[in-house]
C-alpha cells in the first residue's frame, strides 16, 4: 500500500526531473500547475528573474462563486481559461507547460486544454 508521504515524494522526484528540462523566459514563461485535493492553481513564471507574471486559481473571486468545489475537472478547465486570458492581456501567446510532476491526466489535462482554448500555445 502506498502511503500519502510516499506518493508526494514520488511526485516531487518527478517534478525535479521535469524542471531540469523546463525553463521559462521573458518571451515564453513557464505555466506551472499545483494541484491540491480541494483546489488547483496556475502561475506564469519568468525563471530568468524569478517573478510570477500572472496567476489564477479556483480561489479567485471570479471562479469561487461559480464552483463550490474547486477540485473538479470543470473548475480546472476554467482556471486554464482564466490564466490564458490573463496571459494574453499581458502579451504572452506562447508558454512552456510545467505539469509539476503530476501525471498529464484529469485536472492537469483539463487545465492545459482550457489554457489552449484560451489562446496559449504550448
Amino acid at each position: 500500500m502506498i502511503q500519502k508521504g510516499d506518493r508526494n515524494k514520488k511526485r516531487a522526484k518527478r517534478h525535479l526531473r521535469v524542471r531540469k528540462k523546463v525553463f521559462g523566459t521573458a518571451e515564453r514563461p513557464r505555466l506551472n500547475v499545483f494541484r491540491s485535493s480541494k483546489n488547483i492553481y496556475a502561475q506564469l513564471i519568468d525563471d530568468t528573474i524569478g517573478h510570477t507574471v500572472a496567476s489564477a486559481s479556483t480561489l479567485d473571486a471570479e471562479l469561487k462563486e461559480k464552483f463550490s468545489n474547486g477540485g473538479t475537472v470543470d473548475a480546472a478547465r476554467a482556471v486554464g481559461e482564466l490564466i490564458a486570458k490573463r496571459a494574453v492581456e499581458k502579451g504572452f501567446k506562447s508558454v512552456v507547460f510545467d505539469r509539476g510532476g503530476y501525471l498529464y491526466h484529469g485536472r492537469v489535462k483539463a487545465l492545459a486544454e482550457g489554457a489552449r482554448e484560451g489562446g496559449l500555445d504550448f
